[in-house]
């Protein structure tokens, strides 16, 4: 059984999921899950006061058990997303290199457009090959005020 909690956020609404022992889904806006109970647990609390941390330029790395539902090339995909440095961008090629296949930027980005668990898993990193932000669930302007605002605190 999953629970579920919405919140409130400087970026928007929050939808935060999680199945009893791990964060399943960070959605951007209000979402409910058909079989999700609404409760706000001690794990959704914590993953909630962390991401606050966060926007607040106070946290550059989660520390929180996550589990992505997806397959076998999406999770590696996802594992490769965790290793961009907090305040750094990739680009599909660079993830498609870092996962040894330099021929799937396209099928990188299908799972980056997948990742269900939004900002701890940082698909926002994730730009085109030419430097331009691409495609994010919550929008271009969200992407780029999460990406501004780890251009502004990464030295702290």
């Amino acid at each position: 059984m999953k629970n579920m909690f919405c919140y409130e956020t400087k970026i928007g609404k929050i939808s935060i999921v999680e199945n009893g022992s791990a964060i399943t889904h960070l959605h951007l806006g209000e979402i409910t899950f058909p079989d999700a109970n609404i409760v706000e647990t001690p794990l959704i609390k914590e993953a909630f006061k962390q991401l606050q941390e966060y926007l607040n330029g106070n946290r550059k790395n989660f520390d929180l058990p996550l589990s992505p539902e997806g397959t076998e090339f999406q999770q590696r995909v996802w594992n490769a997303l965790q290793q961009i440095p907090y305040g750094k961008t990739y680009s599909y090629k660079d993830i498609a290199k870092n996962i040894g296949n330099i021929k799937a930027c396209r099928a990188v980005g299908m799972a980056n457009n997948r990742n269900p668990i939004a900002i701890f898993i940082p698909c926002h990193r994730v730009i085109g090959a030419n430097g331009n932000l691409v495609g994010y669930a919550g929008g271009l302007e969200m992407k780029e005020q999460l990406l501004n605002l780890e251009k502004q605190n990464v030295d702290k």
